[in-house]
C-alpha cells in the first residue's frame, strides 16, 4: 500500500528483510521488520517471510537494531575537529574554542551541522541532542537530512552586561518555543543554560520557571570537571546539583550533560527528581575531566544515555566508539569488570538515550519510531559470533553500518547517504572551517 507524503509524492511500506533483529530484551532472533513510512513507525516484527512491503532493504548477513541516540553533542563543531587538543577543559574552552566560536556566522554553523549529520548517519545514529548557536541553520540541516534531533540555543551570561545576558537567556527560551515540533515533529527542543558556572544565578531563577511553564525540557552541563564543582561549593556552600535544584532546574524533564563529579547526595537527588544524565566517556577522558559514576547512577535508577560530545573534544561523531568507551571506562571507574556489562552499554546508547530525550525510539517493536540501522556482521572483526550483544559493545564500529533509517525514511542505503550530498558537504565544510580559523587568528 502506498501513502502520500506531505509534498504529494508516494511513500511505501518498507520491509527490512533477511537479517537478525535485536529485540528490546537484548535477545537476537531472525525476523523481518515492516515499516509504515506514512506514520514513520514500526508496523510489525515477524518471522522471516511473513511480511510484505512495497520497498525492501536487504538485511541479509546483518543485524537490525535501533539507531543509536547521541544524547549530547555540539555537532556543528566538526569545523573545529583537531583545532585544539591536549588541554584541560577550562583552558581549552577559554584559550581556543570560545575565541573561534565568537567568529561564527550562520552559514558556518550550517556547513558544520551538515558535515556532522553525514558523519552521524554513516556511523549508525538516528537522533541527537544538540547544544549550540544559530539554531535555525541547524534545524534546516536536520530537516534536510531527515534526522531526528533535540535542539536548543545555548545561553551564556558570563562576561556580558545585564541587557546582553538577559537577551541571550531569553533567546534560548524563544528558540525552544519556536522550533519545538519542527521538521514534521522530528525536532523537539530544550531550554539551555550552558552550565551552572557560566549562567548567573539570577537568570537561572528567573527563567527556569518560564521554561517549565512553557512545557520545555531543560538541558545543561553540570559537574563536568572539578572547575564546575569547587566554585559553586565555595560561593554557595552547596554541591552543584543541590544549587541547581534550589534554582528550580531539576525535574523529570531535565537531563544534564556529563555528571562526571557527582557525590552520593547528588546521585540520590537526580534519582528523586527523575533527572537523567548524558554520559560522554570519550570527551571526558580526552580532556582528563574524570570518570563518571555510571554504575552508581544506574543502580540508583537514574536514566543514563551516551553522547559523543562535540567533535572538537572527542574527536569524532561515532557513537559505537562511545558505547565501547562507556563500558570500558565504567568498569575502570567502578574497579569492577561487571559494572557496565555489554547489554547495559548498548541499552544506554539506544533505549536509555531515547528515554532521556523523550522520544519513542531506541527499540525495534511495533509502534515505536522506525529509527533503525542494519549492522553488517560479515566482517573479520565481527567473526566468530558467540554473542552479538558483546560484539555491539566491544567490536562494532560505525563503518559496519550498512543502512540507516529514521522516521521510516531510508537515509543511507548500502553506505550511500541519500538525503545529503556527501561530497559537496565535505568540500563546503572544509572551506568554512579554514575561513573561520583564518578570521579568528586575524583578530588575535
Amino acid at each position: 500500500m502506498r501513502h502520500p507524503r506531505a509534498d504529494g509524492s508516494d511513500m511505501s511500506d518498507l520491509l527490512v528483510a533477511g537479517g537478525q533483529v535485536l529485540f528490546p530484551d537484548m535477545t537476537v532472533e531472525r525476523a523481518d521488520v515492516l515499516v509504515d513510512q506514512d506514520s514513520g513507525d514500526v508496523a510489525a516484527v515477524d518471522d522471516p517471510g511473513a511480511l510484505d512491503g512495497d520497498d525492501e532493504l536487504d538485511a541479509d548477513g546483518g543485524l537490525v537494531m535501533p539507531g543509536l541516540v547521541n544524547a549530547h553533542t555540539h555537532h556543528a563543531m566538526t569545523l573545529l575537529r583537531g583545532y585544539a587538543d591536549d588541554k584541560p577543559l577550562d583552558r581549552w574552552l577559554r584559550e581556543d574554542i570560545w575565541p573561534v566560536e565568537a567568529e561564527l556566522e550562520p552559514e558556518d554553523v550550517r556547513a558544520g551541522a551538515e558535515l556532522g549529520l553525514v558523519e552521524l548517519i554513516k556511523a549508525g545514529a538516528t537522533s541527537l541532542s544538540d547544544m549550540y548557536f544559530h539554531v535555525p541553520e541547524i534545524a534546516a540541516a536536520v530537516d534536510e537530512a531527515g534526522f531526528r534531533a533535540v535542539l536548543g540555543h545555548t545561553a551564556i551570561t558570563v562576561g556580558k552586561d545585564d541587557e546582553a545576558a538577559r537577551a541571550d537567556v531569553q533567546e534560548s527560551l524563544d528558540v525552544a518555543r519556536e522550533f519545538d515540533g519542527a521538521a514534521d515533529g522530528r525536532i523537539t527542543t530544550t531550554f539551555q543554560p550552558h552550565s551552572l558556572t557560566t549562567v548567573g544565578e539570577e537568570y537561572l531563577r528567573e527563567f527556569a520557571p518560564k521554561a517549565r511553564d512553557a512545557g520545555l525540557a531543560i538541558h545543561f552541563h553540570a559537574n563536568e570537571s572539578p572547575g564546575e564543582v569547587e566554585p559553586l561549593v565555595e560561593d554557595h556552600g552547596k554541591r552543584p546539583l543541590e544549587y541547581a535544584d534550589d534554582c528550580g532546574l531539576l525535574t523529570e524533564e531535565t537531563f544534564i550533560a556529563h555528571g562526571t563529579h557527582l557525590d552520593e547526595t547528588e546521585i540520590e537527588l537526580l534519582a528523586e527528581r527523575g533527572t537523567g544524565v548524558a554520559h560522554n566517556p570519550a570527551a571526558n577522558t580526552k580532556l582528563a575531566s574524570g570518570i563518571a559514576p555510571v554504575a552508581a547512577l544506574r543502580e540508583a535508577g537514574v536514566t543514563v544515555g551516551i553522547g559523543t560530545d562535540g567533535p572538537a573534544s572527542n574527536n569524532d561523531l561515532s557513537p559505537f566508539d562511545d558505547v565501547r568507551d562507556a563500558a570500558m571506562i565504567g568498569k575502570l571507574g567502578a574497579d569492577d569488570p561487571s559494572a557496565i556489562p555489554a547489554d547495559a552499554a548498548v541499552e544506554m546508547a539506544t533505549r536509555g538515550g531515547a528515554d532521556l530525550l523523550g522520544i519513542d525510539s531506541g527499540r525495534v517493536e511495533a509502534g515505536a519510531n522506525a529509527d533503525l540501522i542494519v549492522v553488517d556482521l560479515e566482517k573479520p572483526h565481527l567473526t566468530p559470533v558467540h554473542d552479538l550483544v558483546s560484539h555491539l559493545a566491544y567490536a562494532t564500529n560505525g563503518a559496519d553500518v550498512r543502512h540507516t533509517v529514521c522516521d521510516g525514511r531510508v537515509l543511507m542505503r548500502d553506505r550511500e547517504v541519500l538525503t545529503l550530498d556527501e561530497k559537496r558537504v565535505i568540500e563546503r565544510a572544509s572551506e568554512h572551517a579554514h575561513d573561520l580559523v583564518a578570521r579568528a587568528e586575524a583578530d588575535d
